[in-house]
């Protein structure tokens, strides 16, 4: 057990979290094995053709890619949301097939922040939409600084042109 002068050694030498990145995909648009190359347990890893077959055939609904319409209405539902919860989003972009938010840290861990985010937009989109809309996970980068938080945000308004 870490005595608490340690622990407070140890709050002051860390380094304060400014903002994070978070990004997940709809169901099926990027699989494991793609030649775009995937995130597991955190490492990127590349492509590989036998993984993404295999992830294909396990696959139990048809991809889904948003179309304009439901776009928006996922977009309203994430802010919605944002907004009842407290949370300050710097940037959102929803693409046909992923996410991108951009936020400041909040009083709810990420996890369930994202959690929130993807269960608002899965209600939004309930009535045009049956089975699973999202992957189960999502990508998380944590900026320490003014000026990686800035190029995350200059990232994902790159995806919104």
């Amino acid at each position: 057990m870490i005595a608490y002068k340690e622990f407070l050694v140890s709050i002051e030498i860390m380094p304060r979290l400014v903002g994070y990145m978070v990004t997940w995909t709809t169901y099926g648009s990027w699989l494991p094995g793609d030649k775009r190359g995937y995130v597991e347990n955190g490492r990127i890893l590349e492509g590989n053709k036998q993984i993404r077959k295999a992830c294909e055939k396990l696959q139990r609904y048809p991809t889904v890619k948003l179309n304009q319409m439901e776009r928006e209405l996922v977009n309203t539902a994430i802010i919605k949301e944002a907004e009842r919860i407290g949370q300050n989003i710097e940037t959102l972009v929803v693409c046909f097939n992923h996410i991108h938010i951009a936020s400041r840290p909040g009083v709810k861990s990420i996890e369930r922040t994202v959690c929130m985010y993807k269960s608002a937009a899965t209600r939004a989109l309930r009535s045009l939409r049956k089975g699973p809309v999202w992957t189960k996970s999502f990508d998380k980068r944590f900026c320490f600084s003014e000026a990686d938080f800035a190029s995350r945000i200059k990232y994902i308004k790159k995806h919104n042109q």
